[in-house]
């Protein structure tokens, strides 16, 4: 695996019906640029980051209104109905020697920082890696929708965040290769069905994902914090 060029990956063809709003949520007004655009922008402004492959929707009309979509580092891939599948068309475009990351276009506030992060932990182990962050609250099962099974052990648990990253014809491969895709929930899934070991990498709490329409205004308060940020 080549580990001198990196791509990445924005899953952009969801819909985000949850957000409440008339077009999909990631190309939402965040201050000053789009929420697509603040995601995209640590990956462009990376200097190891040979490409970035943006997966959309077949009826997305937004994107290309977008001065970002003119970037050099930019291409464009026709996504497909489940995660995944817009994952895997990416991914099949992309130099199968590349090292990949994969993110999601509703994960706004990811920072250089972290990236970093990432990529060293590739350089130095040779590894597959994720950012997550560990689990601080107290954690319960439940039998049904509102009542408690049981209280779980939260040591050793993890929110599991995006970027993701891991050599891609590895990636490709478990994907592929996977007889039940719809336990595929995010890549380091597949790669720990496939049985490759995923280290998980400790980044920042504000890398959150934009889910609930109450999700914009924190996503926001965050970017102000990020003096990084279009700069």
């Amino acid at each position: 695996m080549n580990k001198d060029f990196f791509s990445a990956v924005i899953v952009a063809a969801g819909v985000g019906k949850r957000v409440g709003t008339d077009i999909p949520k990631q190309y939402l007004q965040l201050l000053d640029r789009t929420m697509i655009e603040h995601s995209l922008h640590p990956f462009l402004e990376h200097p190891k980051i040979v490409e970035v492959i943006v997966s959309l929707a077949k009826n997305d009309q937004w994107f290309d209104n977008l001065i970002v979509s003119k970037h050099p580092k930019v291409r464009v891939v026709i996504g497909g109905k489940k995660r995944v599948d817009s994952v895997l068309a990416a991914l099949n475009v992309i130099d199968k020697e590349n090292y990949v990351l994969v993110h999601d276009a509703a994960r706004p506030c990811i920072c250089i920082g972290d990236i970093d992060k990432l990529l060293s932990q590739v350089t130095k182990n040779k590894a597959c890696a994720i950012l997550g962050t560990k689990v601080r609250d107290t954690m319960k099962r439940t039998f049904t929708k509102d009542q408690i099974k049981h209280t779980v052990e939260r040591n050793d648990l993890w929110h599991a965040l995006t970027p993701q990253l891991f050599p891609n014809q590895l990636l490709i491969d478990a994907i592929n290769q996977n007889k039940t895709p719809d336990k595929i929930t995010d890549e380091a899934s597949a790669m720990e069905m496939a049985g490759f070991p995923v280290v998980i990498v400790e980044g920042q709490s504000n890398n959150i994902k934009v889910t609930q329409h109450e999700d914009i205004s924190l996503a926001e308060f965050f970017l102000k914090l990020n003096t990084k940020a279009f700069i």
